[in-house]
């Protein structure tokens, strides 16, 4: 465990896959065809708990949905990268905008294609529901499967690491 809070202590960004991360993976439609996902309210204060403590957020997904934008624009996610079946490109134009090295840089995922970007960041994890090849790629796994809280944990898992957490939790004591 001691490795996984030294990796997780340099971590200046998290990057978070949709489907099957911030969401359960299922994808509910409509009579009229429209796209319908649940997201875990945990993980939204997780995420705005872990910006504040000076952590950049964002998602690359290859999905392309309105509620996404959405729902980052509610968290105050700027970093939305929507569409993007090859992710690498986006990854490699977020991380040269922020002026990251790949150990300051964190990635969140479940499947396959999420594997080139696990593999050139400082800090994988997959959630616990993620495939077994992307298990195996990972740094860290989360207790929790996607949609349910995952994202949460990875974020107080950083928050941890980097001394911040304590900080986070005595706001809601006062």
């Amino acid at each position: 465990m001691q490795d996984v809070l030294e990796k997780a202590s340099l971590i200046r960004l998290v990057i978070l896959d949709v489907d099957g991360v911030l969401t359960d993976g299922s994808l509910y439609l409509g009579n009229s065809g429209e796209e319908l996902k649940t997201f875990n309210i945990k993980d939204g204060l997780g995420i705005k708990l872990l910006m504040q403590s000076g952590v950049e957020v964002g998602v690359i997904t290859g999905r392309s949905s309105t509620l996404v934008a959405q729902r980052m624009e509610s968290l105050g996610v700027q970093h939305v990268y929507q569409g993007r079946h090859e992710k690498l490109p986006a990854y490699q134009e977020l991380v040269t905008k922020l002026g990251l090295q790949p150990e300051q840089v964190a990635y969140v995922g479940d499947d396959l294609i999420d594997l080139p970007l696990m593999r050139r960041t400082g800090f994988a994890v997959a959630v616990q529901d993620a495939h077994s090849l992307v298990k195996q790629h990972a740094h860290w796994q989360t207790p929790s499967a996607g949609g349910r809280g995952a994202v949460r944990e990875v974020c107080e898992l950083l928050m941890k690491a980097q001394g911040t957490l304590d900080e986070a939790y005595q706001a809601y004591l006062e």
